[in-house]
């Protein structure tokens, strides 16, 4: 292996232990928030509960991102230093915003949110969830509007050597950044809905806490039930955006190989052979690729010959991953129509079948987003910024053992670090939501404007 592919595979490797943070902290804390916000609404204390229970998994996710993700930064400098010199007038003031407007507001709030609760109002504590959610979302408008600007590169001129912004609106919004924002967001929340419903159908299966476990896989299933349609509706507008900016891509994703093709058919599987330039054991639906990306029967779509094989993706990680999303994706819609229709009359608590279903599917979202993110990142190769900048040519001078050593040690560090959060992931789960008879007596004291008022109440009420 060369340096410019050990250092591809680093940073692969840390990226995908990265993206899985951000996407489960998003979406939880949208859940908090909506949860703590219909608790002050209704009074009713299971919201509560669910807002006071998951906020710990928050927390450890939330963590873990912010170190996972200072990683990637440096490894800009260390393993594609000429890139940050390119690139470095656009991307640099993107990443900047985002700290500067996204995490100093998560961190200025989260401390409120997580050890809040009994030290200062109700209303506060839900002003300070609400805000390091809207946080998360404004932290991922700043990394989609840089990714998006390496995928469809908008806004910008060449000056001495350097790629530099001529317009931040048209950096900003890069052709490609709606479709990606709003495709990742509702990812986000599909992941966490998952997640909640697979934790809550576990619950029910084992007999614990099930007017706890009711109303959180009620809540994940209203929101899966108008998000995953909603979501099929985004990936398919975002695909014919591909097909217009990136058709190379599109064509892998497709497994199409010749220069054009029209009446193309939808292959729902085949085995691409690089090679050879063709695929195998093909399973096509006639006319429906031509169909879904152009809207007309006999549609013309360009395939990979029609750019010399330099310039293609590796096309089998493409291809496969692209269906693992789609098919996920599609099986989401399924069980979203499917576990509502039981939810009527009660029918699904007693249903074990699809309960286990929906346990299996917990981790759904998060399979699903990374199978789509190798689709992107995979998919725009052999180009680090679409049609400028080549991967190869900003792969740091290293020597090879070095970076293999580093790599060598990121997998280690990580594995570690997956194993530590799985364990207390699980302990939380476990150990299950707070006591409802402590949660209500905690509930008189955060009617109090601070913890001292609570002390003293609790004084009082003991006789003293």
């Amino acid at each position: 292996m060369d340096v410019a592919l050990l250092s591809r595979i680093q940073f692969a490797w840390t990226v995908s232990f990265h993206i899985i943070f951000p996407t489960m902290t998003i979406g939880l804390a949208v859940l908090i928030a909506l949860w703590e916000g219909l608790w002050l609404k209704t009074r009713d204390p299971r919201y509560l509960q669910l807002a006071k229970f998951w906020i710990k998994p928050f927390a450890i996710t939330f963590g873990s991102g912010v170190v996972t993700g200072i990683v990637l930064s440096y490894e800009f400098g260390t393993n594609f230093s000429e890139f940050s010199h390119l690139v470095g007038p656009v991307l640099g003031p993107l990443m900047t915003y985002e700290v500067l407007t996204a995490f100093f507001l998560e961190a200025g709030f989260l401390g409120i949110m997580l050890f809040g609760w009994q030290r200062v109002g109700e209303k506060l504590h839900f002003f300070a969830t609400v805000v390091v959610a809207i946080g998360t979302v404004i932290s991922a408008f700043w990394i989609l509007a840089a990714n998006s600007w390496m995928q469809t590169p908008a806004g910008y001129e060449f000056v001495n050597g350097q790629y530099i912004p001529a317009d931040w609106f048209k950096v900003i919004f890069n052709p490609s950044f709606p479709y990606r924002l709003a495709h990742m967001l509702l990812a986000t929340f599909l992941t966490a809905s998952f997640l909640v419903a697979g934790i809550s159908a576990w619950y029910l299966l084992k007999g614990r806490d099930q007017e706890f476990a009711k109303r959180g896989l009620s809540t994940a299933l209203w929101v899966v039930l108008f998000l995953a349609p909603l979501q099929a509706w985004v990936g398919d507008e975002h695909g014919l955006n591909v097909k217009e900016h990136q058709p190379i891509k599109l064509a892998a994703m497709e497994g199409i190989w010749p220069a054009t093709e029209s009446h193309a058919g939808l292959r729902l599987f085949a085995w691409p052979d690089e090679e050879a330039e063709t695929n195998h054991f093909e399973v096509e639906v006639p006319y429906l690729a031509s169909l879904i990306l152009t809207h007309s029967f006999d549609g013309e779509l360009q395939g990979l010959k029609s750019v010399p094989p330099e310039d293609r993706p590796p096309v089998k990680p493409v291809f496969f991953s692209f269906r693992v999303m789609v098919g996920l994706g599609l099986l989401m819609v399924v069980m979203a129509f499917w576990a509502n229709w039981r939810r009527r009359g009660g029918k699904l608590w007693e249903d074990r079948f699809t309960l286990r279903v929906l346990t299996w599917m917990t981790p759904a979202g998060l399979v699903a987003t990374l199978a789509g993110w190798y689709v992107v990142e995979i998919g725009r190769q052999p180009w680090l910024v679409n049609g400028l900048v080549r991967t190869e040519q900003v792969v740091s001078d290293l020597p090879v053992e070095r970076v293999a050593l580093s790599l060598g040690l990121f997998v280690v560090t990580y594995l570690l670090l997956s194993w530590a959060f799985l364990h207390f992931y699980r302990k939380l789960i476990r150990k299950g939501p707070p006591d409802m008879a402590k949660l209500e007596k905690q509930l008189i004291g955060m009617e109090a404007p601070g913890y001292a008022l609570n002390w003293v109440r609790e004084l009082k009420r003991e006789g003293f």
